[in-house]
C-alpha cells in the first residue's frame, strides 16, 4: 500500500510596509552629495571673473575717468568719458578699420581654409601628407618670430606697392589671413571627414562639377566649423595688438587695439583711464553681437537632417 503524501503548506507571500506618505529624506541634501568646498571653489571662481568686468564698467561710466577715482560701484554715473571719446580722440576711425581688418580677414581665412580643407579631405594627390604635416609645423612657431623677415618683406613693397604696404588695412589683412590658414585647415579638414564620400559620389554621377559640390553640399554640411572658425578669426584679428602695432604708425590707419594703447601710455595712464575703459566696452559689442548671430547657425548645422559618418 502507498504511503499517502503529506499536504503542502503555502508559503505565505512577504508583507509589505504599508505607506505612511513620507518619502525618505536624502541625508546632507546636495552639500553632502556634491561636497560644500565644491560650491565654494564656484563662487570664488564667479567673483574672480566678474570683479575685473565690474571694474572696468564702473571706470567707464565714472564722470572723473581717472584710475585713482575708479571704484567698483561709481558715484554719479553719466555718459561723459563715452562723449569725450568720439570728440577728442580718432575712435570712430579706429573702429571702423578694426571692423574692416577682422570682418575681412576672418571671412578670407573661413573660404581660403574650406578650400584647402576640401581639397586634402577629398583628393588623394602627391605631396598631400607632406603638405599637411608642413602645415601643422608651421604653426609650432608664433608668428612674432618671423615679424624681422615680414617687416623687411613689407618694406621692400611699400616701396614698390603703396596700397598694400604700411600704414595700410589690406596689409594687416594678408599678414592675418597667412598666419591663419594653417591651424584653421586642420580644423576644416576633420570636420570635412565626417561627410561620407557618398554624398560627392552621388553629385557627380548627376554630373554636378567639384565647385557645385563644394558650394551646394559640402559648405552648407560643414556650417558648425565655418562659424566656429569665423568667429574665432574675427576675435582674435579683433584683439591684436603686437603687429598691429609694428605696422601701423599712421594715427587714421590704427585700429582699435593700437588707438587705446597709445591713449594710456606713459603720461596719460590716470587721465584717459575712463575713456579707455569706455573704448573697451564699445569694443566688445560687435563680438558679442556676431556670436549671437552665428549660435544660430551653429545650432541648426548641428541638429539638422545632414547625414553624418
Amino acid at each position: 500500500m502507498a504511503t499517502p503524501i503529506p499536504p503542502v503548506t503555502p508559503i505565505p507571500p512577504p508583507a509589505v510596509p504599508r505607506p505612511t506618505g513620507k518619502t525618505p529624506s536624502r541625508r546632507g541634501g546636495v552639500a553632502h552629495r556634491v561636497g560644500w568646498w565644491r560650491h565654494v571653489v564656484a563662487l570664488l571662481c564667479v567673483v574672480f571673473a566678474l570683479v575685473p568686468i565690474v571694474f572696468v564698467v564702473s571706470a567707464a561710466f565714472n564722470p572723473r575717468g581717472t584710475l585713482g577715482s575708479t571704484t567698483l560701484w561709481p558715484s554719479g554715473a553719466g555718459l561723459e568719458n563715452f562723449r569725450k571719446l568720439f570728440t577728442t580722440t580718432d575712435y570712430g576711425r579706429w573702429f571702423g578699420n578694426s571692423l574692416l581688418v577682422s570682418a575681412a580677414a576672418g571671412a578670407l581665412s573661413m573660404f581660403a581654409s574650406a578650400c584647402g580643407a576640401y581639397a586634402f579631405s577629398r583628393f588623394r594627390f602627391r605631396g598631400r601628407r607632406a603638405g599637411m604635416t608642413g602645415l601643422l609645423l608651421v604653426q609650432m612657431f608664433p608668428q612674432f618670430l618671423a615679424v624681422v623677415a615680414i617687416y623687411l618683406m613689407f618694406t621692400w613693397i611699400t616701396a614698390r606697392y603703396p596700397g598694400i604696404g604700411f600704414n595700410t588695412s589690406w596689409a594687416l589683412i594678408l599678414l592675418y589671413l597667412g598666419g591663419a590658414l594653417g591651424a584653421n585647415t586642420w580644423l576644416m579638414k576633420g570636420f570635412f571627414d565626417t561627410v561620407p564620400t557618398s554624398l560627392d559620389e552621388s553629385a557627380r554621377v548627376d554630373g554636378a562639377s567639384h565647385s557645385q559640390v563644394f558650394f551646394t553640399i559640402m559648405l552648407p554640411l560643414v556650417s558648425p566649423v565655418l562659424a566656429v572658425t569665423g568667429l574665432l578669426s574675427f576675435i582674435g584679428t579683433m584683439n591684436e595688438f603686437l603687429l598691429a602695432n609694428i605696422f601701423l604708425t599712421d594715427p587714421e590707419s590704427k585700429t582699435l587695439a593700437v588707438g587705446l594703447y597709445g591713449m594710456i601710455q606713459e603720461g596719460n595712464r590716470d587721465a584717459n583711464f575712463g575713456l579707455f575703459c569706455a573704448g573697451s566696452l564699445l569694443m566688445a559689442i560687435p563680438i558679442v553681437a556676431l556670436f549671437l548671430y552665428l549660435q544660430r547657425f551653429i545650432v541648426s548645422g548641428l541638429t539638422s537632417g545632414a547625414v553624418k559618418g
